[in-house]
């Protein structure tokens, strides 16, 4: 019998070496150096980062330049190159201290490298970590920086990475009437493709400017030929699916510090276009959200000044809401690969001033509020504001959601989780 066990035992054992070596480690394109260093050797690369295009714990821009890429100028989305800033903060242009790359800010009114800026510029680096949902910004940065390479008839590299709410899809898909900086294009709170597989949806739709679709329809007649006037190219993650639950090595912004923001973020960051504190000023933004006037036994909490919240909405005041923090398994369960209403519908319900609950426009056209914004439409307000349930507003995204799928499968590039 213990000659039996101790059998089994040896089974069981191998089955789970060969179970690791079956999933390996996902990589990351940036850490694939030879396959895109060689095409960058030689030429002049400006480069479009932040604090999360690292390859260990290294910068990627330290990494290329160590291997002799010549970086002659690095462009900053919102957060900053480093990643410090606040939402919306303005961040200038200035010298960056470790590398001595000039840095020009794409964030605020300039959006988009000029041609001054790419005079001395052969080739566009990109590499950013997304996550995955419509209104967080580096993708509308990736799409402005797409159209000032395709403009200009620069090569463009995008080194992809994981998109750590890639395995769903699901949300109101965006009306372009309320196309704004939080969400360019009509795709769903969470689109379910890393950046590298958004960027081809963007260009093969003709989703970008006038001039740039013209480019890019050139390229795509040309590319077989000599005179191509751009190259537009992705150099793919390893080891990674539709499937993974990849999980982030260093925060992507300040308000986004561990995998529970993250996973909550395609849900709560609707609480941004309300009243209520939506946790910024917190251990765990977008896991907790509240305000003052909600019943007093439920979970309690006040927002205070820190990095990248420096006035938290409700700042110092004691707030009464929801704290959906946990272990990474437990928040996988309650999002339920679904974005979750239940907490913003019950906010509503149990709120004094419904006539407050939503963010007012100063002034203009009250439909352009921010929640409609983030949103992407005005029904979602009006629905909450109804007394809708869930199921019934589940199902009015049903035709809208379906037909961005038929697109999104055009551009996959990595095995899907349908």
């Amino acid at each position: 019998m213990k000659k039996l066990l101790f059998i089994l035992l040896l089974i069981s054992c191998f089955a789970s070496a060969q179970n690791k070596k079956a999933s390996p480690e996902i990589m990351p394109a940036a850490y694939r150096t030879n396959i895109y260093v060689p095409m960058l050797k030689g030429k002049r690369v400006a480069i479009f980062a932040n604090h999360t295009a690292t390859i260990g714990n290294v910068h990627l821009v330290d990494t290329l330049l160590k291997l002799g890429v010549n970086i002659t100028i690095a462009f900053g989305p919102e957060h900053g190159f480093r990643g410090t800033a606040d939402a919306g903060e303005k961040v200038g242009s200035y010298i960056d201290p470790t590398t001595k790359i000039p840095v020009v800010s794409l964030y605020g009114k300039k959006r988009k490298p000029s041609p001054e800026d790419l005079k001395n510029v052969d080739v566009l680096l990109f590499d950013i970590q997304d996550v995955g949902t419509r209104f967080y910004t580096y993708i509308s940065s990736l799409q402005e920086y797409m159209e000032a390479a395709f403009e200009n008839s620069k090569p463009l590299m995008i080194l992809d990475r994981p998109n750590p709410n890639g395995f769903y899809v699901d949300g109101p898909v965006l009306d372009t009437f309320y196309r704004s900086f939080i969400g360019m294009n009509p795709v769903p709170s969470v689109y379910g493709m890393t950046m590298g597989e958004y960027a081809f949806m963007v260009a093969g739709e003709q989703w970008l400017s006038p001039k740039a679709n013209e480019k890019y329809a050139y390229y795509k007649t040309a590319q077989n030929s000599k005179d191509t006037a751009f190259h537009f190219q992705l150099i793919k993650c390893a080891n990674y699916t539709h499937n993974s639950k990849y999980v982030l090595p260093i925060k992507p912004s300040p308000n986004l510090p561990d995998m529970g923001s993250i996973y909550w973020y395609g849900s709560n960051c609707l609480f941004e276009g309300t009243i209520l504190n939506e946790g910024r000023g917190t251990d765990h933004p977008f896991c907790i959200f509240g305000h003052p006037s909600l019943p007093k036994n439920l979970f309690s909490f006040t927002p205070t000044a820190r990095e990248g919240a420096k006035e938290p909405k409700l700042k110092d005041q004691l707030c009464y809401g929801w704290n959906l923090f946990g272990t990474n398994e437990d928040i996988l369960k309650l999002v339920d690969n679904k974005v979750q209403l239940k907490y913003l519908l019950e906010a509503y319900k149990l709120f004094p001033d419904k006539e407050n609950f939503f963010l007012k426009v100063k002034t203009g056209n009250p439909d352009l509020a921010f929640f409609n914004k983030l949103a992407g439409n005005k029904e979602l307000m009006q629905q909450i504001k109804d007394g809708k349930s869930e199921a019934e507003i589940r199902a009015s995204w049903q035709p809208k959601l379906q037909a961005f799928k038929a697109i999104r499968k055009k551009y996959l590039m990595y095995e899907d989780f349908e």
